[in-house]
Parts: C-alpha cells; sequence; structure tokens
C-alpha cells in the first residue's frame, strides 16, 4: 500500500495501478471511495471480498454524461435529471446499456448506478483511467463512510494498492440515488438531494 497526493504524479500512479487491475482509495466531492477497473472482474471481487458487501451492485463514477450514457440508458427525464445535478452528488440508477460491466458489478441486475462526481481530483483520476471508476464508500459494509484519509478504517486501507490523498471531502454527504424508469423516478437512498428537490426540475 502506498500513500501517494492527489498531485498530476500521483494521480498517474493510481491511474496505472488501477489498469493493472489494483485497487485505490480516492477521494471525491461526497466521501472517499475505493474503486477498481469496472470492466475487470477479478479486480471488482477483490474489492467486494475488502467491504464484505455481499452480492450488493457496485456504482460507476464516470468522467462526464457522455461517458455515463455509454454505460447505461438515460431517457429523456434522466438526461434531464443529470444535466441539472452533475456534476455532483446524484447516482442515477437506469437500464444498462454496455453489457461488457461483469456481473459482479451489477449483482445480477439489468440496471446500473452511474454518477459524475464534482471534484477535480476525483475528474482527473476517472478520465486518467478511461472513463470509468468503480465508485463504492471507502468502509466496511454498514460501517460510517471516510470524509478523510484518515477516517478510512485502518484493515481496508492496509489492503488496497494506492492511498490518494485528497485532504477533507468538500460535502462530507453520501449522493442520494435515484432509479428513472417509465418516465418516473424513485428514491433508493436519500443523501445530499433530498427526492423533492430534485422533483423539482
Amino acid at each position: 500500500m502506498r500513500r501517494v497526493k492527489c498531485s498530476q504524479e500521483g494521480l498517474s500512479e493510481a491511474a496505472s495501478t488501477v489498469k493493472e487491475g489494483g485497487l485505490v482509495v480516492y477521494p471525491t466531492d461526497t466521501v472517499y471511495g475505493v474503486g477498481c477497473d469496472p470492466f475487470n472482474s477479478k479486480a471488482v471481487a477483490r474489492l467486494i471480498k475488502l467491504k464484505e458487501r455481499g452480492s450488493k451492485p457496485l456504482p460507476i463514477l464516470c468522467s462526464s454524461m457522455e461517458a455515463a450514457s455509454r454505460l447505461v440508458i438515460l431517457d429523456t427525464l434522466a438526461e434531464r435529471i443529470a444535466r441539472k445535478f452533475w456534476p455532483g452528488p446524484l447516482t442515477i440508477v437506469a437500464p444498462l446499456r454496455d453489457f461488457r460491466i461483469p456481473h459482479e458489478v451489477t449483482g445480477g441486475a439489468s440496471n446500473l448506478g452511474v454518477r459524475v462526481p464534482n471534484y477535480g481530483c476525483a475528474l482527473n483520476l476517472i478520465e486518467l483511467c478511461g472513463g470509468y471508476l468503480v465508485g463504492t464508500s471507502a468502509n466496511k459494509s454498514g460501517l460510517p463512510a471516510a470524509r478523510s484519509l484518515g477516517d478510512v478504517d485502518g484493515a481496508l486501507s492496509a489492503k488496497v494498492n494506492i492511498l490518494l490523498d485528497g485532504g477533507g471531502t468538500l460535502l462530507g454527504k453520501e449522493s442520494t440515488v435515484i432509479q428513472v424508469a417509465s418516465g418516473g423516478v424513485k428514491l433508493l437512498r436519500e443523501g445530499f438531494w433530498s427526492l423533492e428537490q430534485i422533483l423539482g426540475v
């Protein structure tokens, strides 16, 4: 495990590690995340084991809305919401478009959660990784999310390849998760945004 700064050199090292199948802890606008290449099923399986997460689906952080729309089908309503709330703390679950995504990521579902974070360090890393990075919180399943690198559980941080230090997170609260389907919006997890704020658009 190596700890690096969110500099060009640190970001390049972290991205190379991800491309080689490694795990990285990194800052986002909401909380610290732990990620890997979403197309590498072995890396994803290792991440799931590390988080003790079971077969629950994993969200993917994307470099842009265009990148997200290559993974999932964003209908007119989902696009409208995305344009208003991305980049930012909103995860949209939509029908899967790219079926190269392994079942370890989707949990066997036909939907996938995607988000574009509003944080330069995270976006730069995601772009260097090819536009996509698994974006689940850097904590054991059921434990509080980490708002700084110091909050990350020692047992977890010891088993990843790279710790990317970007200081404290901007929001310190997890993203809101919604599912958009059949012209409607369903709240799956309330986070930074309330359902009322989202429906307001």
